[in-house]
């Protein structure tokens, strides 16, 4: 519970420096913000290798919808190139600094897909809107962007958390030392885990013994 809350208020604070030094035309200092948090957040891991490519998961995630949301011209962001065809990278950055939350403070949205999905509907416009009134980021038009934002994370979020599931129960990725010894994975998988809750008994059941 402590590791958690420390887990989260390092993030909060990444979060309002990153967006504070981004807002105010600096977002060589905001990657630099996000940066820290990671490597504090790494430091303190036993198996440092899955969280990064955890990181970088996130990182390609975030690349990849805040470009399009550029492209489309929801989003835009003051004084970064409008003909640019990425988005900013200090955006970016804020992917790999909300994924160092999802295996500690908030892994409880990895429960089931509906709470994952609920908490991106709601909580990346409201993350969004925060910034935008920090003016790091403006809206062509803000009920839309709110919309699109909402279900966008609201898919993009579960996939994170599947994907975050795979790579943590991914074999290949422990140490030597502790691959070939005994590792208490289920072997049901994270999809069939994150299902568990959503499904009725006798279709979790069959998933699990499909999956055996």
């Amino acid at each position: 519970m402590v590791k958690n809350i420390k887990n989260l208020v390092l993030f909060k604070l990444g979060w309002i420096g990153c967006v504070t030094f981004a807002a105010n035309g600096y977002p060589g200092l905001a990657i630099l913000t996000v940066a820290a948090v990671a490597a504090l957040h790494l430091a303190t891991l036993p198996v440092k290798r899955k969280e990064a490519l955890v990181l970088l998961a996130a990182a390609l995630f975030g690349m990849s919808w805040e470009s399009a949301l550029v492209g489309l011209g929801i989003v835009s962001y003051p004084g970064y190139d409008g003909s640019a065809v990425l988005a900013p990278l200090w955006i970016v950055a804020m992917w790999v600094l909300f994924a160092t939350t999802i295996n500690h403070g908030l892994a409880w949205i990895k429960r089931n897909w509906v709470i994952a999905s609920t908490a991106g509907l709601i909580g990346g416009p409201l993350a969004f809107f925060g910034g935008a009134g920090l003016g790091a980021v403006a809206f062509s038009d803000t009920l839309l962007a709110m919309g699109v934002i909402g279900i966008g994370w609201a898919i993009l979020l579960p996939l994170l958390a599947l994907t975050a599931d795979t790579i943590i129960d991914s074999a290949w990725l422990e140490p030597s030392d502790v691959a070939t010894g005994s590792r208490n994975v289920d072997p049901a998988g994270p999809a069939a885990r994150m299902a568990d809750v959503v499904l009725p008994p006798n279709a979790t059941s069959t998933v699990r013994l499909a999956m055996d």
